[in-house]
Formats: C-alpha cells, structure tokens, sequence
C-alpha cells in the first residue's frame, strides 16, 4: 500500500520501511507521530483520491535523526552602490521511517521506542557501586540544582522579541547559536556578529541594532 502525504508544504509519494527527510516536525528520536494530511492512497490499480484529503486516513512515521540541511549562501550585491550582503541559512530538517498507513481513524499499532536511561544517573549508581561518598555527591547535587534554577529563571525573564527587529522566528534561531538573553545580545564582538550573520539570515547591521538595543535592556 502506498499513501500521498503533505507535510512542510511538500508532497510525498510513501510507502511502509520508507526513509525521507521533511521539514521539521517535533518529537524526540524514536516517537511516533501521526500526520494527518493525506491526498491520496491505494494498492495496486486501486486508488482513492482525497478531497482534498482522504477523511480518517493518516500516516504514522518513526522519528530516526533530527537534525539541519546544507548551508545555502544568498549574496546580494548593487552595482556602484556600495551594497552587498550575504545570508547563510540551513534548513531544520527530520529524518523519518514510515512506519504504516493508517485508515478509517485507526490508531498506531508500533509503540514509541524506550528512552536510554540518562548518562548522569548511569554514572551516579556506578559510583554507588564502589562505595561513593553518597552524602557528599547528594550536598554537591543540592547546590547544583539550587544554582540551576535561579541561572535559567534570569534568562527565561529576557524576552528578545521586545527587541525591535526580533520575531519569534529570529529568537529562536538566536537561541539555537547561544544567544538566550539581553546579556548575551549586548556583549556581542563585531568579529562575533560577523559570524552570526553567517550562521542565521540577518545581516550584520541588523544584529550591531539589536545588540545596541540590548544594552538599553539588560
């Protein structure tokens, strides 16, 4: 059986064990999500066609890697004008195995896969096991989380949207390169924005903006 998908405004021809890479939907590798936009179906000479989607059909897919596309470089320059400019941008991408196509509202049957215990808590029994000085390792946990706390509240309080120019696209692009907070922005180096421009689709100029707007902020 084969199933006609619509996901990130592309259209896809899948079929189960397929592997394709889409534009980025959210889960965790190893969960199983359902996309519900199907145009099409069938096996074999037999087809039905949506209107434009087919009621009650769905496509469950595994999430195998998520991850980024190739860097595309935009440069744009002006004759005689002394203007140039120049925009890298690599597309959110996420790797997916089809897992079955699904009819008449029908749930998936495949689980999400368990996730591996956490490295930290491995390394904590490990060292339980040799005989660890449990008290101190649990004093030394405390501070750390009381520490952890008030260090994400303080930046979690920096909404980089009320800076002019700052979407919530842009601040999450600004996150995803270190930049969570009205600090971060305004001791930004020339050198550092040049090298941000690179990475999101902002020029240079727009970011020393912001920058200059951060320290009126922070």
């Amino acid at each position: 059986m084969f199933a006609v998908i619509k996901t990130g405004g592309k259209q896809y021809r899948v079929a189960a064990e397929d592997v394709l890479k889409i534009d980025r939907i959210a889960g965790e590798v190893g969960d199983i999500v359902q996309l519900g936009e199907v145009l099409a179906h069938g096996e074999g000479d037999k087809v039905s066609i949506g209107a434009p989607l087919v009621d009650g059909a769905s496509v469950a897919v595994e999430v195998v890697e998520q991850g980024r596309g190739p860097k595309v470089i935009a440069f744009k320059k002006r004759r005689r004008q002394n203007s140039r400019r120049k925009r890298g941008h690599r597309q959110l991408l996420t790797t997916v195995r089809i897992s079955e196509i699904l009819l008449d509202g029908a749930k998936p049957s495949k689980k999400a896969a368990a996730k591996p215990a956490p490295k930290k808590k491995a390394k904590d029994e490990a060292a339980e096991t040799k005989g660890a000085d449990t008290e101190s390792k649990a004093t030394e946990a405390k501070s750390e989380a009381k520490a952890a706390p008030k260090k994400a509240d303080k930046k979690a309080g920096d909404d980089l949207t009320a800076i002019k120019g700052i979407g919530p696209k842009a601040a999450e692009q600004l996150a995803e390169q270190g930049i969570g907070s009205y600090a971060d922005m305004a001791k930004l180096t020339d050198k550092k924005i040049g090298e941000l421009a690179e990475a999101i689709p902002f020029s240079a100029e727009q970011i020393t903006e912001w920058r200059d707007q951060a320290k009126e902020l922070k």
